[in-house]
């Protein structure tokens, strides 16, 4: 390192300069393909996997290896370790414990049958020899995270499809990083002819870095975590001092242990996720992290590849992602899941979900740099198959589960914050009419009083920082903050907002004299007000008492004018038109014609009846 300094002194300022200009490329490219696939509403990887080859191999603007030189295997190695570390903190225990024997399944037997079916095809479609065949296997059963959770995102899948699929991809990154350790290290004991007593047992290696893993990541998870909880630890030093203590623990596992630290990171970010200590810097900090690193990442990994061995896979490279969509995955999904209460429209649709991303990339680059000539087309297999998957996935998944009818380009439902008797009612009759409907409250008494309605609930907090990762949103469109508390209604729809967009979110009129009424300076947080100015928590729910939720048709015989002379004082909440769910709020002016259903609250003792919807 301090020759490296002394070279670049040695230099001038030329020297420094080339380099400046580099790094701000890899960053400014980065960054600018991510703002721009955010534009285009396309994936990143695809954009920043473009900007790396255009960067690097094409235009020779950026050379990795001569701007790093000895510091590009620790860097990427640190990145894959952060990157790890983030995806481990969004697991927590009592989630994963809905998702039940499926999921354990396809960790399972999915990931044996994945590994060795990509190892054959690896071997005897590529061309590689046994050693990089089993690796690649070992690396590709790693799926991208980074791309599952905004095409889950987009297509809000409803049934078991959507919350298996999601687990799987945030839980077999450790696995994968851990079987692709574990394959390296026992191919690289026969490869080297190592002699150590432990060199050709797997289980001897296995056993040695999960024990160095297990112990120092739960170490400084305890130790990290006791630092927060007794506020040792400044606010604005959070997210630092994580950081440091997660290169620190990774640094030291590798000393101990070769390769162990990805094991430790892992195992330091799930104890992390699943102690009672507030992580929200720590969160922040991390997304914000995650995605300059996975940017300049990509793109420095990408700006590698020589394209003449990419290009040199040939045929057999289109062959060999092909058979991996259509051969591997469906047979890895179908088989572990036979048997199982998973229904087969939700097994086709978990059999298009596993594009690779990052972390296969990253944990291909660390190997090969290791290797050299050993495993030369590793790398360009990798990112060619990162590449057909993300592709393949993107443009056909969204098709595929609107054909199945487990996703909708407008998904209609509601999520529906607070289980009061109004929103109980409310929910009811939509739900009745066709649309999902959630309700997410914390008083245990209302959701159960929900369930026993035949409604889903949630008992998640709506503020809490993983609550739109939390909550199965299959299927709805719209939030509804239907709270006492009028600020847990705002702040609970700004943050849902991100998902929905603003347009789709309502909360009902804060009272007279709360701070959301009196604070100007808050209107910026102000949603949509739901049905009238004077309908606050307090008035609807005075008025349920009285009052029933019906949904009722409008024909050519039953027009608006006729419902306005017959039920004068009946109230419009919510109009249902050709199977949009539109709801009201105070700037509503309704006009329904014939074919509108009407969603509508009425005195129970009106004695008029109503058309049949």
């Amino acid at each position: 390192m301090l020759d490296r300094c002394c070279g670049l002194v040695a230099t001038g300022t030329n020297g420094l300069e080339g380099i400046s200009f580099e790094l701000m490329v890899i960053i400014g490219v980065g960054i600018g393909a991510q703002w721009l696939a955010s534009r285009l509403r396309i994936p990143s990887i695809l954009l920043l996997l473009g900007a790396g080859i255009l960067a690097g191999p094409a235009l020779g603007i950026v050379g990795p290896e001569e701007l790093l030189q000895d510091l590009l295997f620790p860097f990427v190695s640190m990145c894959v370790a952060i990157i790890l570390f983030e995806g481990a903190m969004s697991l927590r225990f009592q989630e994963l414990a809905g998702v039940g024997a499926p999921l354990v399944r396809l960790l399972t037997f999915g990931v044996v049958i994945t590994w060795g079916l990509t190892t054959l095809l690896a071997h005897f479609v590529l061309g590689m020899s046994w050693f990089s065949s089993t690796l690649l296997g070992a690396i590709l059963v790693v799926t991208g995270p980074t791309v599952i959770g905004p095409l889950l995102r987009q297509l809000r899948p409803v049934g078991l499809a959507g919350p298996i699929s999601r687990w799987e991809g945030i839980i077999i990154d450790p696995i994968g990083a851990v079987l692709a350790v574990l394959v390296f290290q026992t191919q690289s004991a026969f490869h080297t002819g190592s002699t150590e007593h432990d060199a050709h047992n797997p289980l001897l290696l296995l056993g040695g870095t999960l024990l160095v893993g297990i112990v120092i990541g739960t170490a400084c998870a305890w130790i990290l975590s006791y630092a927060l909880r007794h506020h040792a630890i400044p606010d604005h030093l959070e997210s630092p001092v994580t950081l440091a203590v997660v290169i620190a623990a990774f640094t030291l596992s590798n000393q101990l242990r070769h390769e162990a630290g990805l094991v430790t990171v892992t195992v330091m970010g799930i104890a992390m996720a699943n102690t009672h200590v507030s992580l929200r810097h720590i969160i922040e900090f991390k997304e914000n992290l995650s995605v300059l690193l996975i940017s300049t990442l990509f793109v420095l990994l990408s700006a590698r590849l020589d394209l003449n061995e990419f290009t040199a896979l040939g045929w057999q490279g289109g062959l060999f992602v092909l058979l991996l969509i259509l051969i591997v995955r469906p047979v890895s999904v179908f088989l572990p899941l036979w048997g199982t209460r998973v229904l087969l429209r939700d097994r086709v649709l978990l059999a298009c979900l596993a594009p690779r991303g990052i972390v296969a990339a990253a944990v291909a680059s660390v190997f090969a740099l290791q290797l050299g000539n050993a495993a030369p087309k590793l790398v360009p297999a990798t990112f060619m198959v990162i590449i057909g998957t993300v592709v393949v996935y993107s443009l056909a998944t969204p098709h595929i589960a609107r054909w199945l009818k487990l996703s909708s380009p407008n998904p209609q439902g509601i999520l529906i914050v607070g289980a009061s008797s109004f929103a109980r009612a409310f929910g009811s009759a939509v739900q009745e009419a066709g649309f999902p409907v959630l309700l997410v409250d914390a008083n245990h008494s209302r959701t159960l009083e929900a369930r026993l309605a035949g409604l889903r609930t949630s008992s998640v907090n709506i503020l809490s920082e993983s609550a739109i990762q939390d909550l199965d949103l299959g299927g709805i469109g719209r939030y509804m903050g239907m709270t006492e508390n009028d600020e847990v209604n705002t702040m609970g729809g700004f943050h849902f907002a991100e998902v929905f967009g603003k347009s789709n979110v309502y909360q009902l009129s804060p009272r007279k004299g709360s701070a959301a009424a009196k604070d100007p300076n808050a209107a910026h947080l102000n949603l949509r007000y739901l049905f009238r100015e004077e309908d606050s928590f307090t008035s609807l729910a005075e008025r349920i008492e009285y009052c029933d939720i019906k949904v009722t048709p409008l024909t050519d015989e039953f027009t608006w004018e006729d419902f306005q002379q017959r039920h004068p004082n009946a109230q419009i909440l919510g109009t249902i038109t050709q199977g949009q769910l539109s709801l009201v709020d105070w700037e509503a002016e309704l006009s329904p014609g014939p074919g509108t259903k009407l969603v509508l609250m009425e005195e129970k003792s009106s004695n008029v009846q109503l058309p049949e919807s």
